[in-house]
């Protein structure tokens, strides 16, 4: 028989701070504040990148993102793509006898219909390809057909089709993958949102009408979580709240520099701010109900985790990054990888480019180079012009990536994470040897897992 129920609920360029019980209300999440404290809270949950496209491939495959090819963000170059060797936590559960549905952003293939989730083992679909959609002049790929905005806030058509989701499979085991693309920009919501968020002078316009985005989320994860109630489903589904990466901070309409709980940097960069996101799970009947788990777990953990939750093992074949932590998260023993690696920037990725290692408590950090974080002018237009042809199919970009003059790398920077979350003091002078044997480390990762990606895609995709 298969096992329980498995909502995965995503949010896009979310925070911490972005809770209402992390910043004293400043933001209006009764719900997702309901639910973290019925949760399992991970308190060093990681994504698996610090930005959209590779972090999902992590969460979906079980494997560091450069592995699957998903490298990036830019869809007319394909550096978003997951790799069709790749198996999906939708395949796999879909295997075990689980209804499989898709609502919201993908992000992880847009020209080929290969890499569309439809293919990728899910059952149901409804979901914009890219990495972002307007909120209001929008376009969703539904099981197939094409529909345009319909007066409905964007957020609220996801809640829509999630909650329908639910209502067609209640008598059946289900996955449900929840990809809202809240607070992603464009910065759009409804003025009775943002309204109540006018009324701090502390808030500038950006940040107002962001958490007015993050309310009216809200509100829909609680009309998901009535459905589940409503349908007798709240004890056996194991409901998971993550974001994809740390928030976002500026934007081309705004200052959206805000409150994260002191944590350093955001979407974009591997410190703590950019890649420790919130990760909660509430399962009842599973024995994740309440409580924290201090312990280290990556989004790659998500699918051997959730094979063991359905009573499944993944495939021998399947080489994982992943570990199954399910014993760890209910109190047993249980080994947890005390390594964990994450890399990020444009083009061809540099190991000495914003890249990071934890062991154990010790973190590793290359920091950005400027010149490697930068998208060429033609390559952003590109992106833009598929949001104005949904459903354009055909071959990604063959433009050489352009020469760049990359300086040398700046020092590696060494935390203690246990004692200085914040990443506030570099121990590097302190600890060389330490240094030395990290680099070394994050080095023979690197190599490993980009040797991979050049044979699975032969460069791009």
């Amino acid at each position: 028989m298969p096992g329980p129920n498995v909502v995965v609920i995503l949010a896009d360029d979310m925070g911490y701070g972005d809770f209402g019980a992390f910043n004293e209300g400043l933001t209006r999440t009764p719900h997702l504040d309901a639910l973290a404290g019925e949760s399992l809270c991970l308190t060093q949950g990681y994504a698996g990148s610090c930005v959209c496209a590779p972090s999902r491939a992590a969460l979906l495959t079980g494997r560091y993102p450069h592995r699957t090819g998903a490298i990036d963000t830019r869809e007319h170059r394909g550096t978003d793509r997951l790799g069709l060797q790749e198996t999906t936590l939708a395949e796999l559960l879909g295997r075990a006898g689980h209804a499989t549905g898709m609502v919201g952003k993908w992000h992880l293939g847009e020209l080929d219909e290969r890499y569309l989730p439809q293919n990728r083992g899910f059952d149901e679909v409804c979901a914009f390809r890219g990495g972002w959609q307007d909120y209001w002049d929008w376009w969703v790929e539904r099981n197939g057909d094409w529909a345009q905005g319909d007066g409905r806030y964007l957020t609220d058509l996801f809640t829509d089709e999630a909650v329908g989701f639910i209502n067609r499979h209640a008598r059946e085991p289900f996955l449900l993958y929840l990809g809202y693309n809240c607070p992603h920009t464009p910065l759009q919501c409804p003025e009775e949102d943002i309204a109540p968020f006018r009324d701090n002078s502390d808030l500038n316009e950006a940040v107002a009408t962001l958490y007015g985005m993050i309310a009216r989320m809200d509100a829909g994860i609680g009309r998901v979580l009535e459905a589940l109630d409503r349908h007798g489903l709240r004890e056996d589904t194991l409901v998971i709240f993550s974001s994809d990466n740390g928030p976002q901070f500026g934007s081309e309409i705004g200052d959206t520099h805000r409150f994260n709980c002191n944590f350093n940097g955001g979407k974009g960069n591997v410190y703590e701010g950019g890649i420790r996101v919130p990760l909660t799970m509430r399962w009842p009947d599973g024995g994740l109900a309440g409580g924290s788990f201090d312990g280290m777990a990556h989004f790659c953990d998500l699918l051997p985790t959730l094979m063991a939750v359905v009573g499944e093992e993944p495939p021998g074949d399947l080489a994982l990054d992943g570990a199954n932590i399910l014993p760890a998260l209910r109190g047993e023993p249980c080994d947890i990888p005390d390594q964990r690696f994450w890399q990020w920037n444009r083009y061809t990725p540099l190991v000495t480019c914003n890249a990071a290692m934890r062991d154990g408590d010790w973190k590793l950090v290359r920091p950005p180079i400027r010149e490697a974080m930068q998208v060429n002018m033609r390559d952003r237009e590109a992106d833009h012009e598929l949001r104005k042809r949904p459903g354009l199919l055909g071959p990604i970009s063959d433009w050489p990536e352009l020469e760049r003059d990359i300086p040398a790398p700046d020092a590696p920077l060494l935390f203690n994470i246990a004692d200085d979350p914040g990443e506030t003091r570099d121990l590097a002078g302190k600890e060389p040897e330490r240094v030395t044997r990290m680099i070394h480390g994050l080095e023979a990762w690197f190599d490993e897992v980009e040797a991979e990606r050049l044979r699975n895609t032969g460069g791009w995709a």
